[in-house]
């Protein structure tokens, strides 16, 4: 009898803690964006431009959003391709590339904003596993020639280079809000903006808890004289070559019979 006593104390000692059940938490809270335009036209004088984001959280807590307990990270993608970066090194006194890495599917442009600094928002495991941020994106190597042991090394000069040639931004507090649960969000082209369909996305945090997201589509599209000479280039190489060589033959004859010296 004795012995039962202590089976059955020790069965309700190791099962008490599987008794203590987490409550889920139950996010009502809803998010709704709209942009600006949904197309944006580059021209021979484009020279970057500001997209603006609106949004509403839809089914908020007024106590919380006094408090200043939620955020929103805004961000704009670009195309995504697979992107080599490569290390050069001086050998006998001629800089050579000597080691390179590819990522895979990478965003050829990539601008965010948010209330305050996204580290400050949510934890950072949380936000490698969302992939938001310029320091959180996912690097995924998919050939390397050389040495690839150093892995941090090409991400960090990935992402040195992509934000030195301003196609990589970031804003903290460039999102903000206008009145209670409605916001504003500025995201900025670069001038060097690429063809194709982008995306903005935009996520709602409460108390450091990723709670939704929301999604939608941008086209930037080349038009007039650049939108021809892509059409060209792509559709008709052999013919857009010829061309560009012509053009280059005539534009030296003609620079040296102006700069000629009688």
């Amino acid at each position: 009898m004795r012995i039962f006593s202590h089976v059955l104390f020790a069965a309700l000692l190791f099962a008490a803690p599987l008794a203590v059940k987490a409550e889920p938490i139950d996010f009502s809270e809803k998010l709704d964006i709209g942009i600006s335009t949904d197309e944006i036209s580059i021209t021979s004088d484009f020279r970057g431009a500001d997209l603006t984001i609106f949004g509403a959280i839809d089914g908020f807590n007024a106590n919380l959003l006094a408090q200043g307990k939620y955020n929103i990270v805004v961000a704009l993608e670009g195309p995504k391709e697979n992107t080599t970066v490569r290390k050069k090194e001086r050998i006998f006194g001629i800089w050579i590339n000597t080691h390179s890495m590819t990522f895979e599917l990478v965003p050829e442009s990539y601008s965010l904003s948010s209330t305050r600094d996204i580290d400050t928002i949510a934890p950072p495991g949380d936000m490698n596993n969302m992939g938001i941020g310029v320091a959180h994106m996912p690097l995924t190597p998919i050939g390397f020639v050389g040495d690839g042991s150093n892995l941090t090394e090409f991400r960090d000069a990935f992402r040195r280079l992509r934000e030195s040639s301003g196609v990589y931004q970031r804003d903290p507090g460039g999102v903000q809000f206008i009145s209670s649960s409605l916001f504003k969000a500025s995201v900025r082209l670069p001038a060097d903006v690429p063809n194709g369909v982008h995306v903005v996305r935009a996520y709602l945090f409460r108390e450091g808890l990723f709670v939704a997201a929301k999604a939608l589509p941008l086209r930037v599209v080349k038009t007039g004289l650049e939108q021809a000479i892509t059409t060209a280039a792509h559709q008709q190489p052999f013919l857009y070559g010829l061309v560009a060589v012509l053009l280059a033959v005539i534009t030296g004859w003609l620079a040296s019979i102006v700069f000629r010296r009688d």
